[in-house]
């Protein structure tokens, strides 16, 4: 028995097939401008996977927002704007035949997955920091995710991180593309190759980079010093490079010893699953609201 599963970013909607205990068919397209767009592009997708997916018992979604699987709406705002305040778990129901559907915020579906199979199955407390489009993040102690009140446990990316900044507006890969991209006067380069020429020695990239660790490392010390977690877990594309927690904890270590705090160990990890970590955590909350269905 399977389950396909999507993940909305605000660049790109990812997604695969769980079935044996693995995900697979992984794939992605560009986020659509609309909804319309968005419905014409699941669809076709959907019926893509189908054929070779096996039983498929139901579709899971990994969104950002203030998501709300129980009365089926998506509360807040993200960088996808048409997603919110409807009936959206219904139009996915009418959309997927009927098929059960499930919905978790895109940072909480990433916990989901460290709690399940990844890097926080050892620990009793954490925070899951994704780095995408914007920062979202959830909190993880007693070994449960912790959702919060409202659902909005964990919105890490509102923090101010200087005036008028947050971490969302300015911490990101995307976000030091687009600083870079207003000043160099060439062509727009991406986050990764912001990178690659920092390596080379351009000085406008070395300097949007040296920002981008700035960023990360204040907002980071803000969290230890609030939560002290046995854990941060990197989570996002940019999770992919091994040498980012390597950097931040330097930097965040010399912040604690700044602020007089030595004692917090700071144990800076990446996502064991990188990129497919909102996937699988999407998984395990269709696995939680649906007991009856055994999955494979």
């Amino acid at each position: 028995m399977s389950v396909i599963v999507f993940d909305f970013g605000g660049t790109s909607v990812k997604y695969g097939v769980w079935d044996k205990n693995k995900l697979s068919q992984h794939g992605s397209f560009v986020t659509p401008k609309t909804w319309p767009e968005m419905q014409a592009n699941l669809k076709s997708t959907y019926e893509a996977l189908k054929p070779t997916a096996g039983d498929v018992q139901g579709v899971a979604f990994s969104l950002p927002g203030v998501v709300d699987n129980e009365k089926g709406e998506i509360r807040g705002k993200s960088a996808i704007p048409y997603i919110h305040h409807f009936p959206i778990k219904a139009a996915f129901s009418e959309m997927f035949d009927g098929l059960p559907i499930a919905m978790e915020n895109d940072a909480n579906s990433a916990a989901l997955a460290e709690l399940w199979q990844g890097s926080a199955r050892d620990v009793d407390s954490a925070l899951v920091i994704a780095l995408g489009t914007g920062v979202g993040g959830s909190v993880i102690m007693n070994h449960q995710l912790v959702r919060g009140k409202n659902l909005v446990g964990g919105e890490f990316g509102f923090m101010k991180v200087g005036p008028e900044l947050t971490w969302s507006t300015v911490g990101t890969v995307v976000r030091m593309a687009a600083r870079y991209n207003e000043q160099s006067q060439k062509e727009p380069v991406s986050g990764k190759e912001v990178f690659d020429l920092a390596a080379a020695g351009d000085e406008l990239a070395q300097a949007e980079l040296d920002k981008f660790y700035h960023y990360n490392a204040i907002a980071l010390f803000n969290l230890i010093s609030s939560f002290n977690p046995e854990r941060i877990i990197l989570a996002g594309g940019v999770s992919a490079r091994k040498d980012l927690p390597v950097i931040l904890t330097k930097q965040v270590s010399n912040l604690l010893k700044w602020a007089d705090l030595p004692e917090p160990v700071v144990d800076i990890q990446v996502s064991r699953f990188s990129n497919d970590a909102n996937l699988i955590g999407a998984v395990k909350n269709f696995a939680d609201w649906n007991p009856e269905i055994e999955l494979n």
